[in-house]
């Protein structure tokens, strides 16, 4: 089986520049990839139980894996929400199946963004992980406008093995990640 275009690149180029940049002493020391994790809410799958297997359609066609269906661990009363009622939908991604997804995100749905500047950095959590929020599953080829019944939003979060988030920043714009330059002169 080949490997995926982006561990590839990871592997050949990536690491040894990170490693001479932040003077690693230590193979292990140098980020890499751990997890994606995507996830839907799906707060009207509480009225229309349809919705949630039209989203995990779509989630399996963008991500090539079966999503798990995440049910509301207790009742809510103002949201009308009851214990075990479907409330969204997810896929963990891991080794070869997470560096094909990333690639088709960076280098295909992410540049059919309308009025795409850039991402915003702010999504890193302090110990590494990066945070993305979409507005639309459009943005993927694999969705057909025509056949979805609406615009959905995901979270992707990236999980890596960085200590810091300006060595996983770095990480992530080494694979091509494009994030938002910063002007220093406003």
């Amino acid at each position: 089986m080949n490997q995926p275009r982006l561990k590839e690149f990871y592997r050949k180029s990536i690491a040894g520049e990170l490693k001479k940049q932040f003077s690693f002493k230590n193979v292990h020391q140098i980020p890499k990839l751990t997890k994606v994790v995507v996830n839907i809410g799906l707060s009207e799958a509480k009225e229309n139980i349809k919705v949630l297997d039209v989203a995990t359609a779509e989630l399996a066609a963008i991500t090539g894996q079966k999503p798990l269906v995440c049910r509301a661990k207790q009742s809510v009363s103002n949201f009308k929400i009851r214990q075990g009622m479907p409330i969204g939908i997810k896929v963990t991604l891991r080794n070869t199946i997470m560096y094909e997804f990333l690639d088709r995100l960076i280098n295909v749905a992410i540049p059919r963004i309308r009025d795409f500047r850039g991402i915003e950095s702010s999504g890193f959590d302090g110990q590494g992980n990066f945070n993305l929020g979409l507005t639309e599953q459009y943005i993927f080829p694999e969705i057909s406008v025509e056949k979805s019944d609406k615009a959905r939003g995901m979270n992707i979060t990236i999980v890596t093995t960085a200590e810091k988030d300006e060595h996983a920043k770095t990480l992530l714009e080494s694979l091509g990640m494009p994030f938002k330059k910063r002007d220093n002169n406003k």
